[in-house]
């Protein structure tokens, strides 16, 4: 018996370490993977917009701190609101660890409400890095505008420049009487800051405090600009102390789970993903490139140079609130694509 004992706790103990050296040895091939690769940035938006910067910064970062340290080349797939690339991503790209969207919120949220899109992709599938930045999304027009307050947008019709569906200015038309005439198709911000140049917009509606930074640096502190709402699960600080009013300030308490749940969108506001069944190995290294990325000192050095605001989230973090975004209640669910659908 004591022999037989022997025998079992020894082949317990080859067992475990044959086990452990598998697991380094995959640990080994995962780190070496990225050795002599590239990583592909797919960005649902124009070359130029904010998604392409932020993309730009934190992709070479994110090589910075994994082994081997890719390169990047960068693939554009602007229009419809990211859904290109969220469903090149989801359908097309390969699985393998070196390819990574970069997409605009509503692709993660349309979804939740168009049944049509959800059999394209399933938010809920794709593996989230995390997101770089969750911050306010503003409306405003040029200051020789007669769109200056949020008076004035509910009093007379102003034409808002949009992508695809222009949600934030529908939201706004529905739950804070606005009377905005939206004209969407514009693939990105750069379009949209061109038709308000030309006078062919009154107005911008939903553009993030980032990306306007980002396109007109010193735009919203030199007179140029009327801001009239600042739209976020919070007021921004340097908003407020600008006097733009905060959305919660036109919405009837009775809306306000229903505004939460649209304004929820903004953790993912500038999310970075990979494919479903990306191995978890490399989802994992990617995670952590991510993570050191976001506090790095030469990146937050980078990013306060662009005028690049950076309020990170996990993978993990973005993934569960993705999770419960599409868990929310059926009622809740219907009321926002009235709201925000054309």
């Amino acid at each position: 018996m004591k022999m037989r004992d022997r025998f079992r706790r020894l082949a317990g103990i080859a067992l475990a370490a044959s086990a452990f050296t598998a697991m380094s040895t995959m640990a080994v091939n995962a780190q070496d993977f990225y050795q002599g690769k590239r990583l592909t940035i797919v960005i649902g938006n124009t070359a130029g917009s904010g998604y392409d910067t932020y993309g730009r910064l934190v992709s070479r970062y994110v090589s910075k701190h994994l082994a081997g340290q890719p390169g990047q080349i960068f693939q554009y797939l602007p229009g419809a609101g990211s859904l290109r690339a969220a469903e090149f991503m989801y359908a097309l790209a390969p699985k393998d660890g070196t390819h990574i969207g970069v997409v605009i919120p509503g692709a993660l949220v349309d979804p939740l409400f168009t049944d049509s899109l959800r059999q394209r992709y399933d938010p809920t599938k794709f593996e989230y890095m995390g997101t770089a930045d969750s911050g306010a999304r503003l409306c405003f027009s040029l200051a020789a505008s007669q769109a200056k307050t949020m008076k004035d947008v509910q009093s007379r019709e102003f034409i808002v420049g949009a992508t695809q569906p222009g949600a934030y200015a529908r939201l706004l038309n529905s739950l804070a009487k606005t009377k905005f005439k939206i004209v969407t198709g514009y693939p990105g911000a750069n379009e949209m800051f061109m038709a308000l140049d030309l006078a062919e917009s009154d107005i911008i509606c939903g553009l993030d405090y980032s990306a306007v930074n980002t396109l007109r640096p010193g735009f919203l502190t030199s007179g140029k600009a009327n801001v009239f709402i600042q739209i976020g699960l919070e007021p921004k600080p340097a908003l407020t102390a600008m006097g733009v009013p905060s959305i919660w300030e036109f919405i009837e308490p009775a809306d306000k789970p229903l505004v939460e749940l649209i304004v929820t969108e903004q953790i993912f506001q500038r999310v970075f993903l990979l494919p479903p069944g990306t191995p978890a190995d490399r989802v994992a290294l990617l995670r952590a490139a991510f993570d050191k990325a976001m506090e790095d000192p030469e990146l937050l050095s980078d990013a306060k140079k662009l005028e690049l605001e950076i309020n990170p989230k996990s993978g993990e973090y973005v993934a569960d609130h993705v999770k419960k975004l599409y868990a929310a209640p059926k009622d809740l669910v219907e009321r926002m694509a009235k709201v925000i659908r054309p």
